[in-house]
């Protein structure tokens, strides 16, 4: 009778979702996660409190208790608790016996009877379930009520008002590519929260004193003293670490130590020139080096693929700042052919920056490209695509290419947060007002809330980046689809 009841219980289980539909299933499948069922809660708030009051009342005729207390004197009188006790028992000392243990007897008789519990509860409720099933009868709980009204269309028409945040993060979450973006989302706002907290952690405990650097040597106690009272930095370290989070959440990021500028404003004065020169680098590293590689690595071991490979070792070898002071020595000085400062109004300005970021991207796209696509040329599905008929190209680009480009957006997507915060030296180079020398600059002072502002929206946009590769993982690799939709 254990196993039977028991499998019967399971099976219940598992079908307890084969009536439902629509937001039914929605609910069900929120239920399956503790944190997403208080949330569906909470946000119905009015709606849950009239359906509890609904379950109360259900709950007085409810069968399942005359129900338990039946099955369970029947159990009794059959003795399945005895029989459990003496299963355990002779389990447990078996073990004993095989691992050559001390046996006690009192902890025997103790874990037996915790196993024993566990199991003749499940016995008891799946025997409940079976004889409920059998007169048609069903237990009342809570979920259930909230199940059964759900595929009502006039009680969520009804509620709907009351309830419409709940109704929203059904919808929301009723689309598994909207559930996955919606939960990286909120993921990316406790890792800027994080970054923030290391951040301001770290100046706070830096040796630099703000006051005595932005003053000078010449400066008294005193006036010391009132810059700290003035920008707050004599409070404790939780009162200063709290106003910067708020800072950061309200959008409002105070005014800089050094020339007491709106620190939101110059962010957002100069960050746009950085994204720019970011991405122009990230296109020009993409068209470059994908086909360099791809092209490498149907050709391998050939004086191509020797010479491109070659040729991306040095340009991941060679620094930025150099690389940028030759370019100004040739193309500015010599040449004349290009500007060597950058100027908003001058397009052929941002050629040599954009090159100059882009090299080592460039080459580190190429040799994941030239990495990727060779192995996966050889894979067993490659040789059956070709045994099919299909042509080189065909094969190479419908099923190699797609398949290999998993690692090169990976590294895309690594390589242009870096791009972000990188682009310092090559911003101070050709004289660029961007966010990366800002925070260089600033962060010698510290100025706190400048530098703060400037990672934390350089983290903000690395986390966007990386929600969008995410997504492209789903667009390339249908495996990741199929496991989305069943997240």
């Amino acid at each position: 009778m254990l196993e039977p009841a028991k499998q019967a219980y399971q099976k219940q289980l598992d079908d307890t979702r084969v009536t439902s539909n629509g937001l039914q299933l929605i609910y069900e499948k929120l239920c399956r996660s503790p944190i997403y069922k208080w949330l569906v809660l909470i946000l119905g708030i009015p709606v849950v409190v009239w359906i509890y009051g609904l379950y109360i009342i259900k709950r007085r005729n409810d069968p399942y208790a005359e129900a338990y207390e039946k099955v369970k004197g029947q159990l009794e009188v059959e003795g399945i608790y005895e029989q459990l006790i003496s299963k355990y028992t002779a389990q447990i000392n078996q073990k004993n016996r095989f691992f050559q243990e001390k046996v006690n007897s009192a902890n025997v008789a103790k874990e037996a009877t915790r196993w024993a519990d566990e199991n003749y509860r499940e016995i008891i409720n799946a025997e409940v379930d079976r004889q409920l099933r059998s007169t048609a009868k069903q237990r009342v709980t809570f979920d259930h009520i909230f199940t059964e009204l759900l595929g009502k269309r006039m009680f969520v028409l009804l509620t709907f008002v009351p309830g419409v945040f709940m109704y929203l993060l059904m919808y929301v979450f009723g689309n598994p590519y909207q559930k996955f973006i919606v939960e990286r989302l909120a993921m990316s706002v406790f890792v800027v929260l994080g970054v923030a907290f290391f951040v301001f952690t770290i100046l706070y405990l830096s040796p630099f004193q703000p006051a005595a650097n932005i003053l000078g040597e010449s400066a008294t106690p005193e006036q010391i003293a009132a810059f700290n009272r003035l920008y707050g930095l004599d409070q404790p370290y939780f009162v200063q670490l709290w106003s910067a989070l708020k800072g950061i959440v309200t959008f409002d990021l105070g005014t800089s130590f050094t020339g007491n500028e709106n620190v939101a404003d110059s962010i957002f004065r100069r960050f746009p020139i950085t994204m720019v020169l970011a991405v122009i680098s990230l296109l020009m590293a993409i068209m470059i080096a994908i086909p360099i590689g791809i092209i490498a690595a149907t050709k391998p071991n050939s004086f191509f693929d020797y010479t491109f490979m070659f040729i991306a070792l040095i340009g991941l070898s060679i620094p930025n700042f150099w690389q940028g002071l030759i370019f100004i020595l040739n193309f500015s000085i010599k040449l004349q052919w290009l500007p060597a400062t950058f100027s908003p109004t001058n397009w052929l300005s941002i050629i040599m920056p954009a090159v100059v970021l882009g090299t080592a991207l460039t080459a580190s796209i190429a040799r994941m490209t030239r990495s990727s696509t060779l192995e996966i040329i050889h894979e067993d599905y490659m040789l059956t695509a070709k045994a099919k008929g299909l042509s080189k190209q065909q094969v190479l680009w419908k099923h190699g290419v797609r398949n290999a480009m998993i690692p090169i957006i990976t590294v895309i997507g690594l390589l242009f947060g870096g791009m972000l915060g990188g682009a310092a030296v090559t911003e101070k180079v050709f004289n660029i007002s961007g966010i990366g020398s800002f925070i260089v600059d600033k962060q010698f002072i510290p100025d706190i809330p400048s530098v703060m502002g400037g990672v934390v929206y350089i983290a903000i946009t690395i986390s966007l980046v990386n929600l969008l590769i995410d997504v492209l993982y789903a667009f390339f690799d249908p495996r990741i689809r199929t496991k989305m939709k069943h997240y």
